[in-house]
């Protein structure tokens, strides 16, 4: 399943790297975000990314996202949310794969993340590098690719993770749950967000991190809210596989049978965002049973 699944991006990879799928308009397959979303499932399958069936699909992603980086101020793409993406996958490629260009993009990447939280009032990102505000998706986005890097070996303030995790727990309901800009408005795909950033900065055994995963528990296999359904995958695998090995063992087993069952027979799965982003968001749902990569070990 997953290789049908890598080989259905690979066989619609256009040489310049992006990705256009057939069926309901993919235009989110030429953002850096989801090109660097498609890499890094390419790569957690655990492939040699230099040489192999999927090198030239990884090389020409990076091209895509070094291309559309910001030489001076180091911003990917036209969002906060491309850029964190773009920049999850230049951290998984640093060290992996063949190229002197990863290492300095990276850290204009990072760096452009750590400068554009010193704006933010409430600590963590918005739409725009630029923005003073806050939301809890984008930050998710932004905070994940923070702690590649660090993984990566880029310093990374612990002020830094202690600031966004303060925004998280301001955007936490008494349901467990977090909102948008602030608590209330609970959703799946949001809790399952927020529920990862306090995985990945170690509080696993905190109330915050434990009464997510009940919300999450309750909300059932989709998080309660069909239109973001992939991109509630990508988060909630992460965080049930964090919150403990029984429970993810119960929702891997469901998701494999779901990934199964809603793949398309040329390898894709569809979605309200494209086939591009629906496809590397369900493999990267399935990419936790290789752990190959820094950011999916547990």
């Amino acid at each position: 399943m997953y290789v049908k699944g890598l080989n259905f991006l690979r066989d619609h990879q256009k040489e310049d790297g992006a990705f256009s799928t057939p069926g309901r308009s993919d235009s989110y397959g030429s953002q850096p975000g989801v090109v660097g979303l498609a890499i890094v499932a390419m790569m957690a399958h655990g492939d040699d990314p230099n040489r192999g069936p999927y090198a030239l699909v990884i090389r020409r992603g990076l091209n895509l996202i070094i291309k559309n980086q910001n030489s001076s101020t180091g911003y990917i793409g036209s969002s906060m949310y491309n850029h964190g993406f773009a920049a999850l996958a230049l951290a998984e490629a640093y060290g992996q794969v063949n190229d002197k260009r990863l290492g300095p993009a990276l850290k204009k990447a990072t760096e452009l993340i750590l400068n554009a939280q010193k704006r933010s009032r409430p600590g963590g990102w918005r739409y725009s590098p630029e923005s003073t505000d806050a939301d809890t998706t984008a930050s998710g986005a932004n905070f994940v690719a923070l702690m590649a890097a660090r993984n990566a070996g880029l310093g990374v303030p612990q002020e830094s993770i202690d600031k966004a995790l303060r925004f998280y727990i301001a955007c936490q309901s008494t349901d467990g749950g977090f909102g948008y800009t602030s608590a209330g408005g609970s959703n799946g795909p949001r809790t399952a967000i927020g529920a990862l950033c306090f995985a990945l900065a170690k509080k696993k055994e905190s109330n915050r991190f434990k009464s997510a995963m009940d919300y999450l528990v309750q909300t059932g296999p989709n998080g309660g809210y069909d239109h973001y359904y992939h991109y509630f995958l990508y988060y909630a695998s992460q965080t049930y596989f964090h919150a403990s090995p029984k429970l993810w063992e119960e929702w891997n087993a469901a998701n494999i049978k779901r990934m199964m069952a809603s793949q398309q027979e040329n390898g894709g799965w569809t979605g309200n965002f494209g086939g591009s982003f629906a496809t590397s968001a369900s493999l990267l749902s399935l990419a936790l049973n290789y752990r190959y990569l820094p950011i999916y070990e547990r």
